[in-house]
Formats: C-alpha cells, sequence, structure tokens
C-alpha cells in the first residue's frame, strides 16, 4: 500500500531535521512512501530543510513542498491531506520523533482490518539536562499535563476516542473531509468527533509507538497551555461534544480560587479557601514524589514541581476563561469558510487518483 507520510512545521528548522531522518530511517519500502512537507509560512531555515531533504536521494515514491499562508495547523494539515495520494494517510508533527518500524507497522494494522490506528504518543526531551527533565515530568504527569489515553502505550489493542500520530485509510477523508479551520489548537478533537460519528473506531495499537518533544523552556510550557485552554473555550461554542469535562477542570479550580478568595474578602469566610487549598496541596505533593518514583532518579529540580503545576493549571485556566469571554464575537465572525473547506478536501481525496496495493505488508 502506498502511504502518505504528512508533516507540517512553523520555525521547526532543528526539530524537522530530526524527524527527517526518522523518515529516511524507516523499513517500510520507500518506494511505497510519499513524503509531504508543509511549510506554514517560516521564518528560519525550516524551508530550506525541507528543500534539502527533498534533493537528497532517498529512494521515496515522491517528495512534495508546499507552503501555506501560517494561519493555523488545521489549515496546513488540510494542504497535506487535499495533496495526498497514498492508500494511507499518515500525519506527524515535526516536533516529534518516530521509530524505524513506525509507518510499516501503522501499515500493518490497517491491513489487518482497521481504519485508522495509531499507538502511545509519550513525551521526550530533546536536550537532557536537569531543568528540561523537571519540565518533562511536569508535561507527564496526569496532574500537570492531560489524562488521555494516547498519551501512554496501551497493553493491548484498545478504541479511543481520540488518537495522536495517526494512520488513516483514505476513504476517512472521502467521507468526513478535512480539518475545521475555525480551530486553532483543538482540531484533532473536532475531527475525530466527525469521525466518530460517522461510525469508524480508532484503534490504539501497542507495538505502534511516537514520541512528542516537550517544551524547552518553561515559558513555551505556559503559553501553550494557555492556547490549550483558549482554544478550549472557543471550541465549546462550535463542537461541545467533542470536549469532554476534563477540559474544563484547570478552569473550574481557576473559578474556585477566586471564588473563595471572594467569600473570604467579603465575607470574612477563609474556611472555604483553606479547603481548596488543602485538597490541592494534597493532589500536588502525591504527583511530585509520584514524579521520582515513576523517574527512579534523583533529580532536586523536581522539589521546584510543586510551584510548576499551579502555574501550568492557572494557566490553562486562564485561557478557558479569555475564550469565553470572546466566545460570542469570535462565533459571530465566522462566515462558513471553514465548512466549505471541510467539503473541498472531501472531494480533493475522492477525486485524486489512488493506485490500491493489496499486497499483505508484514511488521519489520
Amino acid at each position: 500500500m502506498r502511504v502518505s507520510l504528512c508533516t507540517i512545521a512553523r520555525n521547526e528548522e532543528e526539530a524537522l531535521q530530526g524527524l527527517l531522518r526518522d523518515f529516511e530511517d524507516q523499513n517500510y519500502p520507500h518506494n511505497k512512501i510519499e513524503v509531504i512537507m508543509i511549510d506554514s509560512d517560516s521564518s528560519d531555515h525550516t524551508h530550506d530543510v525541507m528543500e534539502e531533504f527533498k534533493n537528497a536521494d532517498n529512494g521515496f515514491y515522491d517528495v512534495k513542498i508546499y507552503k501555506t499562508n501560517g494561519k493555523n495547523q488545521a489549515c496546513a494539515w488540510n494542504v497535506a491531506i487535499e495533496h495526498a495520494t497514498g492508500d494511507i494517510i499518515i500525519r506527524v508533527d515535526a516536533h516529534s520523533k518516530i521509530p524505524r518500524q513506525f509507518v510499516s507497522r501503522n501499515v500493518f494494522n490497517i491491513q489487518e482490518g482497521e481504519n485508522i490506528v495509531g499507538g502511545g504518543r509519550p513525551n521526550i526531551c530533546a536536550n537532557p539536562n536537569p531543568w528540561t527533565k523537571t519540565l518533562l515530568a511536569a508535561e507527564e504527569s496526569l496532574f500537570g499535563s492531560s489524562v488521555a489515553d494516547y498519551r501512554r502505550p496501551a497493553a493491548q489493542k484498545e478504541y479511543h476516542d481520540s488518537l495522536f500520530h495517526a494512520a488513516y485509510k483514505r476513504e476517512v477523508f472521502a467521507t468526513v473531509g478535512g480539518f475545521n479551520e475555525d480551530l486553532g489548537r483543538t482540531e484533532d478533537n473536532e475531527l475525530h468527533y466527525r469521525i466518530r460519528k460517522a461510525g469508524y473506531k480508532m484503534c490504539c495499537c501497542p507495538e505502534i509507538i511516537s514520541f512528542q518533544h516537550t517544551r524547552s523552556t518553561f515559558s513555551r510550557m505556559i503559553k501553550q497551555k494557555y492556547g490549550n485552554g483558549y482554544w478550549v473555550g472557543l471550541t465549546l461554542g462550535v463542537c461541545p461534544g467533542c470536549l469532554s469535562y476534563f477540559h474544563f477542570i484547570p478552569f473550574v479550580f481557576l473559578l474556585s480560587i477566586v471564588g473563595t478568595l471572594l467569600l473570604w474578602a467579603l465575607l470574612n469566610q477563609p474556611v472555604f479557601f483553606a479547603v481548596i487549598m488543602a485538597m490541592y496541596t494534597m493532589f500536588n505533593f502525591v504527583n511530585t514524589v509520584g514524579a521520582f518514583v515513576i523517574k527512579k532518579t534523583v533529580n532536586p529540580l523536581f522539589l521546584i514541581l510543586p510551584l510548576l503545576f499551579p502555574v501550568l493549571h492557572i494557566s490553562y485556566g486562564i485561557g478557558t476563561l479569555i475564550g469565553l469571554i470572546k466566545l460570542p464575537f469570535w462565533k459571530h465572525s465566522l462566515d462558513g469558510s471553514a465548512q466549505r473547506r471541510i467539503e473541498e478536501i472531501k472531494e480533493a481525496v475522492k477525486n485524486n487518483t489512488v493506485i490500491y496495493d493489496d499486497e499483505k505488508e508484514e511488521i519489520l
């Protein structure tokens, strides 16, 4: 089966070089891999890295480069899907790492009868040192980041609501269309919601794994959390069904702090604030100890995790609050172009010529 291996990048020249080396190292036949790279209006040497990769003789079926205006990730992913000609379309973020069996194992599981497959996606740090390992510990913690099932390797085949770095049979996009370009961070949630509504299942396979690089600085991590929360707030107005109550826990935490502080200030009732802080401190302590246990290492900087966790939670909560405040005005500005674009991608996928190859591919 021919595979369209897609990635998008904006100012990711360093991370992209590592990912493209992983592309070169794939043990799936290169003459059955079409590489599609989208430069999302980069101002660094990202495009040069792509061109260098394209000009190298790696034996791929084809290597394509497209440039977008950098509007958002959904826009860039749609361009990749629009030009993909493979039987299977795989999307991988530029800030990631994949093992050499990644493509072959995805293909094998789709040939076993699945329509959408993926695997665990743990975090790693590119430049390990005590500080980046501390940021990694915060990101890997359920308390510090996310309870999403796909973040951790599966012990056996499981069906999830969402997958990261997923591989899709071509027919999936021909049925549901592309990403919603109105959304900046929650485009995955919305697409996978439509996929589930169309009757498809997303299979998490234990033998598939990929990795995402943790943000290398705390300021970038804060910005990421704020942006995630912000788009959760906005997405509530266009696709509430694609969100879970877990997405709003930081927002509720923020409201509880503000609310109990007001009770203390106005009614001289500190007990509610004390209870909230006591409960939070308990979870904070348990997860900090857990970081030492899980990592099986003595990193003194882990002792500042109790200070990092609340900053991340509050940043996410503030983002959600701002998103909810802006929601009515943002929703009013939508002009329907995103829905038209979804339909355009659907037609493009249907019309692209594809040579189907039913030959069985073994896991190499």
